[in-house]
């Protein structure tokens, strides 16, 4: 399939998802030259053709006046013959077919038919053979140039393909370079708080062990100061007994001396028994 200029102009590319793609100011300058590289090899073409058709035409004009001309009109022919090799080696000056055209008009007198000469021929047939050679040549050459400017083409795409991926490829990297580094930084950040965390907790905890064991020592000495305490009462109540007891039964005492008739000992034991109760009542 021939690429056009029209092909060019009216190429559309597919948008790009996971990157930005190539630069479209670049794109569109290079295919602009492209375009007008085109053009130009195109209109140099059509002009080679027109001027082939045109040789053509003229040599198939010159072959046609040769075929209808008189069976006597060679006659004179030989003549010219000797000096032709002269003017058929001066094919080369001649770079278009314009001095053919001006060739047939002036041999042709008004009313009347003139058959070609040799040269005429000759020169036709050089000047056809060097227009296909010219045309030929402009042909490959803006294949060559076609195929020159297409491969480059290609090169600079795929060039710029090849750093857009490498871009992309360096992005991905850095990419990933920071995820690991985020992730790293937050799994250090994580492990901080945490050993922080259990270093507070476990001050706290110390902290909370401490004050139960302060306030287990505080309700132990408590404890030893009641039952202290209750020792203390027990004895109290002990000694309260045998004083009670002791002072009963002194007023027991006293009673059966006061029943048996001596006075004397009565006021003794009164005596003493407050005494006694007093002594208790201190304590």
């Amino acid at each position: 399939m021939a690429l056009t200029p029209e092909d060019v102009v009216n190429k559309r590319f597919q948008p790009t998802k996971f990157r930005e793609g190539y630069d479209q100011d670049e794109v569109d300058d290079f295919l602009d030259e492209v375009v007008v590289e085109l053009r130009r090899l195109g209109q140099e073409n059509e002009e080679l053709r027109q001027r082939l058709s045109a040789a053509e035409s003229r040599a198939d004009e010159a072959q046609r006046a040769a075929s209808e001309a008189p069976a006597a009109a060679p006659a004179p022919a030989p003549e010219p013959v000797a000096a032709a090799p002269e003017p058929v080696a001066e094919p080369e000056p001649v770079a278009a077919p314009e001095p053919v055209a001006e060739v047939a008009p002036a041999a042709a007198p008004a009313g009347a038919y003139v058959a070609p000469s040799v040269d005429e021929t000759t020169s036709t047939n050089n000047l056809l053979q060097l227009a296909r050679r010219l045309h030929e040549e402009h042909v490959r050459e803006g294949i060559e140039k076609r195929d020159a400017l297409i491969a480059e083409g290609h090169a600079t795409a795929a060039r710029i393909v090849s750093e857009a991926e490498a871009d992309q490829q360096a992005k991905t990297e850095q990419f990933e370079n920071e995820h690991r580094a985020r992730v790293a930084q937050l799994e250090t950040e994580q492990q901080q708080k945490t050993e922080q965390f259990e270093a507070e907790f476990t001050a706290r905890q110390q902290k909370i062990e401490g004050e139960q064991r302060a306030q287990v020592e505080r309700l132990d000495n408590e404890r030893i100061g009641l039952e202290h305490r209750v020792d203390e009462l027990r004895t109290f109540e002990r000694d309260y007994r045998a004083k009670l007891k002791g002072y009963i039964e002194g007023q027991l005492r006293d009673l059966e001396g006061e029943t048996s008739g001596s006075a004397p000992e009565p006021v003794a034991a009164q005596s003493s028994a407050p005494a006694s109760f007093q002594g208790f009542g201190s304590n």
